[in-house]
């Protein structure tokens, strides 16, 4: 019956020291992230020369055109904002879009790129947000979205509170 009870007990401890080896490999493997920042950059400036767009373009690769300003309040990161849209890849293919009333979500809850740029905009006011990966969905597949993508929204930001 020792002998038994020693064998379980070894067994016990030589499979969970395997599978904590096991883990302690699967935390080390490195995770292959990719850097589409140039690829990115290349692709909105190519759709914004084909489509003969001027953009503003900021510190974190957003490109933006204000097409009507707006003459309300301007959003902050911390705003809650209504807003009416068209997502779309530069070959036009849309993926998301909301109906002309817009959806209302708080500025923190959204990626980066609509953080930053939704800002750029006064209720009331219309343009186009060209966003890269780094300030998207990086290189995370999201429903129909592929990961690394360049995401073009037609944005009319109806209201800010």
């Amino acid at each position: 019956m020792k002998y038994y009870l020693v064998l379980a007990i070894t067994l016990a401890i030589t499979v969970s020291s395997c599978k904590k080896k096991e883990q302690e490999e699967q935390s080390q493997t490195p995770v292959e992230v990719t850097d589409n920042s140039a690829k990115n950059e290349q692709e909105i400036t190519d759709y914004l020369a084909k489509n003969n767009l001027t953009a503003e373009r900021t510190d974190s690769g957003l490109y933006y055109i204000i097409n009507e300003e707006g003459t309300g309040a301007a959003a902050t990161a911390a705003s809650t904002v209504t807003v009416a849209y068209k997502g779309y890849f530069t070959d036009g293919k849309v993926f998301d879009q909301s109906d002309e009333n817009g959806i209302s979500f708080g500025l923190s809850q959204v990626i980066p790129g609509w953080t930053e740029g939704i800002q750029k905009f006064k209720e009331g006011g219309k343009g186009v947000l060209l966003i890269p990966a780094s300030i998207g969905y990086g290189d995370n597949s999201m429903g129909p979205i592929p990961g690394g993508s360049v995401l073009v929204f037609d944005i009319h930001l109806i209201a800010v509170k």
